[in-house]
């Protein structure tokens, strides 16, 4: 109680902080500009109607999300949905995944904004995706009746080091949960660690995510553009990680391959087309709309929305996020397609998925860039490697679908009669 007190006194301090943080953010990404009441509560949802609130933070969270709405619209039809998310490209993935619901920003963690938050929407619950805990919207949620669910719940070795940290504050919020569904069993003893209880291993909804025929046909269009030279690409890269691959590339023999990278953020596009280019490589960027040049070295994918047409044109991918100590991005949705998977040595976000991956034959991982560059061009040379590790992408994520069914079946467990 006196942990959240004075967590609650911090937020309208920080509020000038936090104005200024955005407009930071906006100098590259202008976006962070947009909706700007939403995140300070000065504008509120719409009321009215039965109400499935769920939060997903960013782009991850907000895709990992799309097989479970799919199935808690299935099963409460008439409901309407509300998402939230923190981020500008969380904004976008959701705008254009879940057009009939209302798409909005969750206001900063405000004790007084998320009471009128929580009080205007009256949802039946909420539900929060992944490793959203928020102690003043879980407190707001418990004192309007709302009981709310932490789906898809994840926690690294590293996040749990930094909840410990501040454990009488987030003890108190993990048992207002009504129920935690693990993506795992290490998740979920993890989360236990911290006092979470009625927890459940369900596994993880991004095995269930199926891949947009619409991304898959623009992926083939891609493909017609580059030709039929070898294409290895790298996907959301991280900062820094680009000038390490880039280094690497140049420093191989790597014939007529094709270099693609699409960076984690759309403020760097930019950037990252400048820095290959400044590097003495021939550069073309997706956005120019044109046939991939045979003179071409780096084709830059500077757009939103598009990872699966890249996987879909790619003969071998490098997830990024993993070669520095990123923790990585979702290895899930390249095996789910059959391309064969490179991995570097940070891997937490995603350490089960990843130890699957590895066992089943679907991924390979490496050290460093050098060694990433290198087992990249013996694969594209190894068509039948490559075949193998398709195969076993494909089996892999065949094998752990089911997670979306079974965290409805436990929400219904508590919400219905």
């Amino acid at each position: 109680m006196i942990a959240r007190a004075l967590y609650s006194l911090l937020w309208p301090l920080a509020t000038p902080l936090l104005r200024r943080y955005l407009r930071k953010r906006a100098r590259q990404a202008p976006a962070y500009l947009e909706h700007w009441d939403e995140r300070f509560g000065d504008v509120l949802p719409q009321a009215g109607g039965e109400v499935i609130w769920l939060h997903a933070v960013s782009v991850g969270e907000t895709r990992a999300a799309q097989p479970l709405l799919r199935q808690l619209q299935q099963r409460y039809p008439q409901a309407r949905f509300v998402i939230t998310q923190m981020t500008p490209t969380g904004r976008a993935t959701a705008e254009q995944l879940y057009p009939d619901a209302e798409v909005r920003y969750l206001p900063y963690d405000n004790a007084r904004v998320m009471r009128r938050f929580v009080a205007v929407l009256r949802p039946r619950c909420l539900i929060l995706m992944e490793t959203e805990i928020w102690p003043n919207l879980l407190h707001a949620c418990a004192q309007a009746g709302v009981p709310a669910f932490l789906v898809n719940a994840r926690l690294s070795e590293k996040s749990l080091r930094g909840y410990r940290r501040i454990g009488a504050l987030i003890r108190p919020a993990l048992r207002q949960l009504r129920a935690i569904a693990a993506q795992s069993e290490a998740d979920a003893a993890r989360l236990a660690t911290l006092g979470a209880g009625n927890l459940r291993v369900c596994g993880n909804t991004k095995y269930d995510f199926t891949p947009p025929p619409a991304q898959l046909a623009l992926g083939a269009q891609f493909r017609e553009r580059i030709g039929q030279r070898p294409v290895w690409l790298c996907a959301s890269t991280r900062d820094g990680e680009e000038a390490l691959i880039l280094a690497a590339w140049r420093a191989a023999k790597v014939g007529d391959a094709l270099l693609l990278l699409v960076p984690r953020h759309p403020e760097r596009f930019a950037g990252v087309a400048a820095l290959a280019a400044e590097q003495g490589f021939a550069v073309q960027r997706r956005s120019d709309l044109l046939p991939v040049s045979c003179e071409t070295q780096v084709w830059i994918g500077d757009s939103m929305g598009e990872l699966f047409a890249y996987y879909a044109a790619a003969d071998v991918a490098f997830v990024g996020g993993s070669l520095l100590d990123f923790g990585a991005q979702n290895l899930i949705e390249p095996a789910s397609i059959g391309v064969p998977v490179l991995l570097g040595p940070s891997t937490y976000n995603f350490a089960e998925a990843s130890q699957l991956a590895l066992a089943a034959g679907a991924a390979r991982q490496v050290a460093d860039a050098g060694a990433l560059v290198a087992l990249a061009l013996q694969l594209l040379a190894d068509a039948p490697q490559r075949a193998t590790m398709r195969d076993a992408g494909l089996a892999f994520t065949a094998q752990h679908r089911g997670a979306s069914a079974r965290i409805v079946a436990l929400l219904a467990s508590q919400l219905d009669p």
